[in-house]
């Protein structure tokens, strides 16, 4: 298993990729190509020596590049490719309602145009991903948070997963939750009610138990398959997280994507306490939010892949799944936020809890 290092370049390179949004793609499909370059693309199993003649091809989901958590994350570990690497790139988005035959030209288009590796973000690319690799086999794709492709008989010889332990970094964060509430009543807002979703909820639920079973966790999910709007309309994420506020939470936690951004805006009006997710959403949140933002449970999106960019370059390209835990420092928690300082020793407590086996953290509802 690879071990992320200590998920700072997200803290950093998230924050960069802010300034960058405007020059990515969004919305429509359509896309961005930057950086040194243009030449083919590495055969499978090849070394190109070098990133001068690669070109990385990126698949947001809903969202894309600017939406300060998930997306983001990749951006910035593909940013950082192309600094270190000097790959050329090009980056496609995925749009609010859109069809899978339109996730499967987007994959389609990037592997005709040579671009090799591909990396397509999200688990809603699962079906996607396993129409279009098989048509291109000398084309190696990665795919965030999926394993379909990688496991049975469905298992692609040119796709790698990149997995992660959310409900791990969930349970920690549902701990500072536990410690911080005043009310004994926080909330969770999925943005899209499907098994990816649930396991940060279970997570967050076990991990604020875990400190007092009484507390009550309302839960609200903003959209269901397959509609994925939920991952990216900040409207009913603050509708939802006021909702929750005026029954008696005083803090919540989403995954939501860039729906999240509507968490914190009615943390904002009401006053009360909110938790980010995949990146440290402290340092990119508004200086009249940050203070609101109790902590962030980290995903290391962008070191899975900047590595697995990198390892495609270096000729060790690898299929099947890696996943990245908090044995490996693969998720966590956020500690920017001065608030969450008293809090630190007891979820350091649980998360020591975790890595040694001593808890199990239940990966459903």
């Amino acid at each position: 298993m690879r071990r992320l290092r200590g998920l700072k370049l997200g803290v950093v390179a998230v924050a960069a990729s802010m300034a960058l949004a405007a020059c990515g793609s969004s919305g429509g499909g359509g896309g961005n190509s930057t950086g040194a370059g243009g030449g083919g693309s590495t055969p499978a199993g090849g070394s190109s020596g070098g990133g001068k003649s690669v070109k990385v091809g990126m698949a947001y989901d809903v969202g894309g590049r600017g939406d300060k958590s998930f997306n983001d994350l990749a951006a910035a570990g593909l940013d950082k490719a192309k600094k270190d690497f000097g790959v050329s790139t090009k980056e496609l988005a995925a749009t609010q309602g859109e069809s899978e035959q339109a996730k499967e030209s987007r994959l389609q288009l990037l592997a005709q145009e040579g671009y090799n590796p591909i990396v397509a973000v999200g688990f809603a690319y699962a079906t996607a991903v396993g129409k279009i690799v098989p048509q291109f086999p000398h084309t190696h794709f990665a795919i965030v948070d999926d394993d379909t492709n990688c496991t049975g008989k469905t298992a692609q010889p040119n796709v790698t997963c990149l997995l992660f332990t959310e409900n791990q970094s969930s349970f920690l964060v549902g701990v500072a939750a536990a410690l911080a509430t005043k009310k004994k009543n926080v909330g969770f807002i999925g943005g899209v009610n499907e098994p990816l979703i649930q396991k940060f909820q279970a997570g967050f639920e076990a991990g604020v138990k875990a400190i007092d079973p009484s507390i009550k966790v309302q839960v609200k999910y903003l959209s269901q398959p397959p509609d994925f709007s939920g991952f990216g309309d900040p409207a009913k994420g603050k509708t939802a997280a006021l909702g929750m506020y005026n029954a008696g939470a005083d803090v919540v936690y989403h995954a939501a994507g860039g729906s999240g951004a509507g968490l914190f805006d009615a943390a904002k009006q009401t006053g009360n306490l909110a938790i980010g997710v995949d990146s440290d959403q402290y340092q990119s949140a508004p200086a009249d939010e940050r203070s609101l933002i109790l902590t962030s449970a980290l995903k290391g999106v962008d070191t899975a892949v900047y590595d697995f960019i990198k390892s495609d370059i270096n000729g060790q390209f690898k299929a099947g799944s890696q996943r990245f835990s908090l044995k490996d420092n693969g998720v966590g928690y956020a500690t920017s936020n001065p608030k969450i300082k008293p809090f630190e020793a007891k979820i350091n407590e649980f998360k020591q809890k975790i890595i040694d086996g001593q808890i199990t953290v239940p990966t459903a509802i």
